[in-house]
Formats: C-alpha cells, structure tokens, sequence
C-alpha cells in the first residue's frame, strides 16, 4: 500500500546523479522485428547478396587507407586542436534480422580488419571512460542464412541511421563489395552509443489478388512511422482494430502515407494496396493514424517530464508505453502529477499527516491521532482538523488510484448516464437576450441518456453554454457513489487489522469526499470532452460529404449566362458571362429600391441586356433581397416580356461571394472590376462551372455544413481541403486553360507549383504532353507521379492557345531566346502530344496501355470512339482477370486503363451528378398546403435532418426519420442515407409553421 502515498516509492529507483536506472531501452526493443523478415527465396539470396572478389577489395582498401592518411595529416596542421565529436570513429557490428550466405559471412568477418586499419590512421579523438561493450553475434543455427543480432547497452536514437548509412568514413572507401548495409552489419558510434536499424531489404505488400505479396518498394520501418516515440504497441495492429480494416491493408496505408502519396493518388492507381477503399474511408483511417502518433509522442512527453522529476520507475514507464488511448495516457499518469500547493492535500502532507494517514490503512491498531495534536500550529490543533487533514490524504489517495478509477468507470457502462440542459440565471436576467434565449428553446429543460445524444445536440448545447445560455451537466445516479465507496472501504482499501469506529468514519468519509471533490468533476469532463470529440468529427464528416456533392454538381455547358447578385438601396449587380466564363457586360439596376420609378426603364435595359447577348438564364443569388428579386423576374417571365427568348431562372448560393469579391485572388483576376460587380460575376460562374469557382472560396465560408464554426478549425481545414483536393482531382483539370486557382488543388501540387506551372506556361507556350511538367521549377519525380494521372491535356485547347506558341508541335527548340543558366531537368523530353494525356491513365500505365492496344489491335486514334469499345469488349468475354495477367498487372489499374480508352472525349465525371433546377414561376409560403407534393432542391443535410429547397423563400427540413432506405435507390444508400447538396427531391408537406418560418416535409423518392 505504501505505493498509493508516494513515500519515497522512486528513491530505490534513482542513481546517485539523480537519473532514474531504469532505461528506456529495457522499456521496448526498436530493432527490426521478425515481421520485416524478407520475403525472399534462397535462390534469389544468393544473387542479392553475393559479394565480389576479395582480391580487388583488398587493392581499394589500400587506396582508401592511403587517401584518409593524407586527410589527417592536413586536418592536424590546420587545426591542432581537438577533433569535433560529431562524426566519432565507430566499430562494426552485427546487425538483427540480415540475411546473408556463407561466403558473405566469411566477408563479414574479415570487415571488421579493414576498417581497424582505417581507425589506426585518423586522427585520435576523445573516448568516453567506459566504452560500451559489443555483444558477440549470435551462432549461426539456420542453415544458409545467418541472423546477427546485437544489442548495446546504449540509448536508441534515430538521427544515428541517417549519419551511420551515409557519412561514415567507410562510405569512402567506395567498394561495392564491402557495403556493409548489404552484409546487415552496423556501425556504432563511440562516444554516443547508439543502437541503430538501417533500412529493411525489399518487402512484398500482400494483397487480394497476389496472397503470398506483391513485390513493392520496402515497408517502411516502425521507427520512421512514430520517429523516436516507439510504443510497447505494433502501430498495424492497434490501427487495424481500431478502423476495422484487415491488417495488411493498414500496413499499405501506413507504407503509401509515409512515402508522401495523396488520397486521390492512392484512391484511383493504388486500389489494389488498400482494397479498394474510398476516399472517406481513407481519410478516416489517415486521421486514426495521426492520433496514433500523438498518443505516442504524449507518452513519451510524460515519460521524459517523470525522469526529470526522479519519479520514473520500470513498469510506470512500461506501462505508459502500452496505453493505446490519450485519456490511458492521463489516467496512468494523474497518481504522479505534481499537485498545486494549495490542495487539501498538499497542506495535510506538510503538516506531517501522511504518516497517519498510511497507518491507518496498513496499521490501524497502532494509530493514535490525538498524538498529531500540536496546539500551536495551525492545521492540526485539534482533533476535528487532524481527522480532516487525514480524510484530505485518503480522498487524494482514492481518487488518483488507478484501479478505484477503473472500477467507478465500470459501474457507470452499467448505469443510465444522463446528460441535462436548462436555462441558466444569466440568460434570464440578461436584458436584449429574448432573442438568442428562444433560439435554445429546444434545450432549456432538456435531458437524454448519454447513450442516445445525437452530434448535433452536444454542439447545440455546447454552443448554448458559451453564451452563457444554457446551464449543462452530467447526472450519474447515486448508486454508483454509493457502490464506489463501499467497495473502497471493504475491498480495496479495507484496512489490516481492526480499527476503531472513529477511523472506520475517517475511511468512509474520505471515499465519499474522493467521490464527491475528485472523481464526480473528472467523470463529467471525461464525458463531456467524449462527446465533443465525436460530434466534432460527426459535424466535419458531414461538412465534407455535403461540400463534395456541392462541387461535384453538374456544370451548366453552353450557355450564356446572366448573374444577378440581389440588392436593395445599391441595387442589383449584374453580369453576363459567355459560354467559356469570359465577362461581357456588367451593370447595375435598381427593381427592389424603395420609391424607385425606373422599374420599367430598368426592365427594358435587362431585355435589351439579354436580347443583345442571346442570353436565356439567369442566375440569382440567395441573399438580401433575393425574393424580391426572383419574384420580379418571375412576373416578367409570365408575361413574356423577354420573348422571343424563352427565359428561365434558378437560384444558387452566394454563400463566400462577397468574401471573394474583395481578396487578392479576385482583384488579380478581375482587376479592373469593382468588388460589387465581382461578386455577380462568381454567381453566374458557380452554375456554369461549380467546381473551378468554389475552389476559390474557403470551403468553412461555403455554408453547408453543421455548427462548423464550433468545431476545432485545424480539423475543419484538412478534412474540407482533402475533400476539394479529391473532387478536382478526380474531375481533371486542362493544364492548359484552368486557372492557377484550380491548379492549386490537384493531388501533388501547392501555390508554389502550380505558380511555376502557370509562369512556365505563360513564357514557353502549352503543354504538348505530360513530360513536359518535369521541366517545371519544383515538380520533382513525386510532384509529377502525383499529379501527372489527373492533368489533361487537350490538342484543342493547345492549338487555340495562340500561333506564335503552337510552333512547338511541329517540335521547335528555340523556346527561350536566352539560354537557360543551368541544364533544364528534362532536356530529351520529345515535343509530341500524345493522345493518352487526355485521359484518366497515368504515364505510369502506358506501357501497358500500348501492350493492351496491341492485345486488342486498337489504336490511339480510336480513343473514346464506339470501335474501342466493340474491340474492348471482344477481348474481355472471358473476364477481366486473364487478361490483367497476361498484360502482368492488376486488374484495377486495368480497369482504369479501359475507362480511359472508352470513355468518350471530354467526359466528365459530374454528368452523372444531379444538375441544377431551373424554373419559370414563384410559390410563396402563404400559398402551401398540408398535403401538397412538390420537388426541391437539397440545400444543406445535418444529423438531424435535410434541408430543401422548395422554392418559397424558407427550406422546409426532412426529418431524418422521415429518411429510410426504401426511398432511397441502391445508389444512394450511402453514409448518412446519401442525401446531399444539390440533389432533387420529391416531397409532401406535413406542417406549416408560418410566424416562425419553419415547414416541415416529408421525402416522398430521391429523382
């Protein structure tokens, strides 16, 4: 028991310098573990591994001998003091889990020879006064292969790979043969000592298709996933069980994420690796990974915090090696946190009370508390106040124990947990609050078992709560206190031996005290913080799935457009847009200003306006006076004042416009527009293009999320810029007419490159082929794998580029007419366009493109033409599988293969999304009925329900019970039932609420 006070529990455990003995070492083991093994044959050993012939080794040994005398000498005469510590001398050792044969072990035995020679002739450094002893390699006993495993008595730092595999002075001996990472054998530096893997031999990933492994480029060690934190847990194991995905696609997840692919990367050419996972689930799993490598690097912020205090023994830090959660982090660690001075506690331990306190668990018969009485200090002058002091110790005691804090956790999974909400005493005093107080009428008395609570209500009351609105807190029924306190009393803290009535009160009083003060507030916020976490995450997913349908709407082509952002007293800002999003004609009119006269003056210059351009759509924002707006236009409509054109309108979202009006992107590329005008320009463009004019918005500024602006903005961020990334990824962008804007989110680049791209552009002409962005400032080989599968390049759009830089197709080499100062990265690249760069296969896959063609006897002039197809389909009666491997590949990336050489020209995934709703005449809300069935618009969806679109100025909501899946088709059957921005709906109305402006629906069919 004497663990549970903390009475000189670490003295036995710290050395006479103040460092605890127990090293982390001991705590884990970081070499390589049998999994890494290579999954090699014998026969394929043989060939890896065979090293040259010792006679030329022993001539380059000499030389390189030679060459680090010459080195010394002149290092001594400039010098002449001592040698630097940071690239000691080292010696060879065995390494754990290399494979080598029998004439490379005999090599390996003799390395050691030459590189003594080599440390008699550098320079003399200082040693350390005990030099770590090597431990002999273990006896070979498997044959042919040969596992030498050492150990060192010295901490394991991970910067040490970096320098042993590439600066030692054995790298300058440059013999292939003597490679001592091919033979498994380490270098140990000296002075540091240090354990150190270099990096494992190739591996095979397994997958569905290739059960025994695919050879793939090597795993990637444990140790470069968690850096320096390495836990007591294998990171593919916990992570497979915690996203319920099969451990060897968690560890091709671990592998492609540390090796800096992109989710649409890894999506759309990596199938195969990761099982044919979404891009959802993918980004699920990213996120339990990253919160993997924090639990692991809080743990060891607690280990190194504990060993500088002297308070870290072997099984503590064991113990927080093994905890697999954040809150096991801080349950393992609250016993040893260094409590505030002015705890209940705290006094009572400077009083001189913990004895006493200790006595009376393992000694009670012995214990006499009036001998604590001291009548001048204040504290312990009486009776009342030495039993209080000891009831503080016991309460802190109980309360910090891990198993008391397992077992009142325990007791609450079996009880009803409720969570409550009312209204607070400030909100009712607080005058000109009417307003947000009825906003939370929902919550004011408010009470759910935790076990129920919905996402969107812990944020509802959370935000509630900030305002001072809402009073929230945890209710946990009596029993539970009552059942913790007699199990501390009569099991886990039941004293040994008799004790007296008095002390038994003492005991029981201090359970209830550690229940009360201590455990009940820790409870709450664990709970609380639980709960906020998930509908964090619940809010963000939802905020993801409802922005990619928003992007992904089907664009409006070939159409001249009108845009009209709706105004009052400044009036309604006006744009025409052509059919590729170049602007017209901008002006401004005044049909909502009150008192205006020119209602009909205004009329005729917006016919005159669409008559001139041949322009039949409008498009109007949803903001400030947007009824108003649609109701005049609806009017003009039904009395064909626009004929003979046949004019229809719609309304979208102006949500971020007039944040964009006014940024840096807007004014660079409209600057000679005013703000005003600017946003009538984006309203327009967000029908005919949604995708390429959203991405210039903050996705949190969109506004079709939940409670987004309660959720951590760090979250937000990477969750809605994955999102974006993957829509314009997989949508494809025309390298040669996006804007720099769009290119900015393709999978592989940033601001940075996609500025280069676009400079580049812009000085040498179009790109002709994907080769060409090697040449890029910036875009190296990952860059280009990346993002080079979702570039298009279309022979239209480089000949429409201009003349002067067309000349490059005929293969012009005087691109530049001043020479380039340094060699360009790619000067061989041929001036050719291909035609599979207008296509979703990544140069990658074009060798096996062309082998298929040929399997086929296709050609690339017939891409995207119905001859592919019949000639695709008479090779494939057999099915897919024989043909993927005779071609030697997957049959993913066959299958990608096939979409791009089928699909026709200019295809665009969007097609298949719902397009956007036009209509000719209004609705107001007076005019619905119960009963009547109408078709809208999916606007927003929430947890607890959609919002539609139904055309009277106010979204009527579908409850989400109203949502089930026998009115969904198969395609939608989604997450969240698969509702989202943008799709049609049919529905009925069940309720008007028409002072409060709420209707509620009921959803009759997804059309």
């Amino acid at each position: 028991m004497s663990e549970l006070f903390g009475e000189s529990t670490f003295s036995k455990e710290v050395s006479s310098e103040g460092d605890t003995t127990f090293s982390h070492d001991q705590a884990f083991d970081t070499t390589v573990s049998d999994e890494w093994e290579p999954s090699i044959s014998e026969e394929s050993e043989d060939e890896v591994w065979e090293p040259k012939k010792v006679a030329n080794r022993k001539t380059k040994v000499k030389a390189s001998v030679a060459k680090v005398k010459v080195k010394k000498e002149r290092t001594v005469r400039k010098t002449k003091k001592t040698v630097a510590k940071e690239n000691p001398l080292t010696d060879m050792v065995g390494m754990e889990d290399s494979v080598c044969t029998e004439e490379s072990t005999k090599d390996v035995k003799r390395a050691p020879k030459v590189k003594r020679e080599v440390i008699k002739s550098a320079p003399k450094i200082k040693r350390e006064k005990s030099s770590p002893k090597v431990a002999k390699p273990r006896k070979n006993t498997s044959g042919k292969k040969c596992n030498n495993a050492i150990k060192t008595e010295t901490n394991i730092k991970a910067e040490t790979e970096s320098f042993m595999c590439s600066d030692l002075p054995c790298s300058s001996l440059q013999q292939p043969s003597l490679n001592f990472q091919q033979f498994g054998v380490a270098v140990i530096k000296e002075e540091m000592g240090s354990d150190f893997t270099c990096e494992p031999p190739l591996k095979k990933i397994k997958t569905s298709e290739y059960p025994d492994g695919k050879p793939v480029r090597p795993f990637v060690n444990r140790s470069k996933i968690l850096g320096d934190a390495q836990m007591n847990w294998d990171i593919t194991q916990l992570l497979s069980e915690k996203s319920s995905i099969e451990p060897w696609v968690c560890k091709n997840i671990i592998n492609l994420f540390q090796d800096d692919n992109t989710i649409p990367f890894i999506v759309r050419y990596r199938k195969e690796l990761i099982n044919n996972l979404d891009g959802d689930t993918l980004r699920d799993v990213k996120q339990t990974l990253d919160e993997l490598c924090n639990i692991a690097k809080k743990a060891h912020s607690v280990v190194q915090r504990l060993k500088k205090e002297g308070k870290l023994t072997g099984p503590l830090q064991s113990e927080l090696l093994s905890c697999k959660t954040a809150e096991e982090v801080e349950h393992v660690s609250a016993p040893y946190k260094t409590g505030s001075k002015g705890t209940k506690a705290q006094r009572a331990r400077q009083l001189g009370l913990e004895p006493a306190a200790k006595m009376l668990i393992e000694n009670p018969g012995a214990l006499f508390l009036q001998a604590c009485i001291k009548p001048d200090v204040k504290g312990i002058s009486t009776l009342i106040e030495v039993e209080a002091g000891v009831q503080h110790i016991l309460a802190d005691v109980f309360a910090k124990d891990r198993e008391a804090l397992d077992y009142v956790r325990k007791l609450c999974t079996f009880n009803r947990i409720m969570i409550e909400s009312s209204l607070s005493k400030v909100a009712t005093s607080k005058e000109g609050a009417e307003k947000d107080v009825e906003k939370f009428k929902l919550y004011h008395n408010f009470n759910c078992s935790i076990r129920n609570i919905q996402p969107h209500q812990i944020l509802a009351i959370n935000r509630g709560e900030n305002l001072k609105i809402l009073t929230v807190k945890i209710n946990i029924p009596d029993r539970v206190k009552n059942e913790f306190c007699r199990w501390c009393v009569n099991v886990r803290f039941k004293p040994q031996g008799y004790a007296r009535p008095e002390l038994m009160k003492i005991l029981r009083d201090a359970a209830e005290d550690a229940y009360k003060r201590l455990i009940y507030p820790l409870l709450c916020r664990e709970y609380r913080s639980k709960f906020t976490s998930d509908a964090e995450k619940e809010s963000v997913m939802t905020f993801g799935k409802n922005l990619r349908q928003l992007l992904l709407t089907n664009p409006v082509r070939g159409r001249t457009l009108l845009g009209v952002d709706p105004g009052y007293k400044h009036g309604c800002k006006l744009a025409i847009i052509s059919p590729t999003s170049q602007i017209l004609h901008t002006d401004v009119v005044y049909i909502n200003a009150c008192g205006s006269a020119s209602g009909l003056r205004d009329a005729e210059k917006i016919r005159q306006l669409l008559l001139n351009y041949n322009c039949s759509t409008v498009v109007i924002g949803n903001g400030t006076a947007c009824r108003e707006t649609e109701r005049y236009f609806a009017d003009l409509i039904q009395k064909k004042f626009f004929a003979p054109l046949d004019v229809v309108y719609c309304i979208t979202s102006e949500a971020g416009a007039s944040i964009y009006s006014v940024s840096a992107d807007a004014a660079k590329e409209m600057p000679d527009l005013d703000p005003n005008l600017r946003s009538a320009v984006s309203i327009a463009r967000r029908v005919q293009d949604p995708l390429a004019e959203l991405v210039k918005i903050e996705p949190k500024h969109i506004g079709v999320g939940m409670y987004q602006h309660d959720v951590s903005p760090t979250l937000l961020k990477s969750m809605l810029g994955s999102v974006v990334e993957e829509c314009v990824s997989f949508v494809g962008v025309d390298i040669n007419v996006c804007t720099e804007t769009l290119l900015r989110h393709v999978a592989g680049l940033n601001a940075t490159r996609a500025k280069n791209i676009f400079e580049w552009r812009e000085k040498m002409g179009p790109f002709i082929n994907r080769e060409q962005l090697k040449e890029v400032k910036g875009l190296g080989p990952k860059s280009f794998q990346q993002c080079a599968g979702f570039i298009r390049i279309n022979p239209e759009n480089i000949k429409s580029f201009g003349s002067t830089n067309f000349a490059t197709l005929k293969g012009t080499e005087d691109l530049d007419e001043k020479p380039p100062k340094k060699k360009s990265k790619a000067t061989n690249i041929a001036l050719k366009p291909n035609p599979l760069d207008q296509t979703c296969i990544h140069p990658e896959s074009y060798n096996i493109t062309m082998r298929f063609l040929k399997l086929i006897g296709g050609d690339l002039k017939e891409i995207g033409k119905p001859e592919m197809q019949q000639k695709v389909n008479a090779v494939l009666t057999g099915g897919m599988e024989p043909v993927a491997e005779n071609l030697q590949t997957s049959v993913q990336t066959l299958q990608i293969i096939i979409d791009g050489l089928t699909q026709p020209e200019g295809y665009d995934i969007r097609k298949d999304f719902d397009k956007t709703d036009f209509k000719r005449n209004i609705v107001s809300l007076e005019d619905l009925r119960v009963g009547t069935i109408l078709t809208g618009r999916v606007e927003n969806a929430a947890g607890f329900g959609v919002f539609v679109d139904i055309g009277v100025g106010k979204d009527g909501l579908i409850p989400i019970r109203y949502i089930t899946e026998d009115k969904l088709s198969k395609t939608k059957r989604r997450r969240s039932l698969g509702l989202g921005p943008g799709e049609r709906v049919e529905v009925k109305v069940l309720e008007i609420d028409v002072p409060r402006l709420r209707v509620t629906l009921d959803l009759i069919r997804v059309l």
